[in-house]
């Protein structure tokens, strides 16, 4: 049975939408933060909440991979190993963290610390190898520096994300994903170097994206000055400005 302190949590997440069942998704999120786990209990409550069947609520539940039917340690610790994040050590990575912590894919530690999984790409290619410590990333990883954050993580040290607030607890963060912020949005940087290159680059050579088309006119000569004459001649010099940023990498990887 859910507290119910709980109960009047997700009551307050349904009212927040025009269509109370819109707010299913965090109210599964913030069973998680008291369950740690989608329990059959939480479904019960969610359903009864939204006026919907149980069944409706555990099709969303099993649908989605980021909610749990099975307990989650202290800390979710994810892997990516797709493509990109593998060649460049994503599965080595994997391999040592589940030897060193005799856990496999989806499986939790003895002392309920550490719950490890593999996940699938989470947009952070420019960081590869990448972590995620219950959804923070941890970018740049090797399989030595990986085992000295689950340690850390196991000793109750603390670690920070790499671009992003001081790591709590998964059931932590599952709370913030309800919708009750922790007052940590505003710590660490909002973006890395690596994100923003290609910006620095444009700025310090000057260039800006081609003029927007304007309707049928943009086939024709344009009557402002400075822009192309036509469509054709603002994808050649979008084509010259990607042909001098590939030299200019190039010259940078010499």
């Amino acid at each position: 049975m859910l507290p119910e302190t709980t109960i009047a949590e997700l009551r307050e997440i349904a009212s927040r939408y025009p269509e109370a069942r819109s707010g299913l998704l965090p109210m599964l999120h913030l069973v998680q933060s008291v369950e740690g786990r989608v329990t059959p209990e939480g479904i019960e409550a969610c359903a009864e909440v939204l006026g919907i069947s149980a069944a409706e609520v555990s099709g969303v539940a099993t649908f989605y991979t980021m909610y749990k039917r099975r307990p989650v340690g202290e800390h979710l610790v994810g892997v990516c190993t797709t493509t990109l994040c593998a060649v460049m050590g994503g599965d080595a990575i994997f391999e040592r963290l589940s030897e060193h912590l005799g856990v496999g894919n989806d499986e939790t530690t003895a002392d309920g610390r550490v719950t490890l999984e593999r996940i699938e790409c989470n947009a952070a290619c420019d960081y590869a190898p990448v972590m995620t410590v219950n959804w923070e990333f941890v970018d740049q990883q090797t399989p030595e520096s990986a085992v000295e954050l689950v340690d850390d993580l196991r000793a109750g040290r603390e670690r920070h994300s790499t671009r992003g607030p001081r790591l709590g607890t998964w059931k932590e963060t599952e709370r913030v994903l309800a919708g009750f912020p922790d007052g940590r949005a505003d710590e660490g940087p909002a973006a890395g170097a690596p994100s923003l290159a290609g910006l620095t680059i444009a700025r310090e050579r000057g260039w800006t994206a081609p003029p927007s088309p304007d309707g049928p006119a943009a086939l024709g000569p344009s009557s402002a000055a400075g822009q192309p004459e036509t469509a054709l001649a603002a994808a050649e010099e979008a084509d010259t400005a990607r042909a001098e940023s590939e030299t200019l990498q190039e010259e940078t990887d010499e």
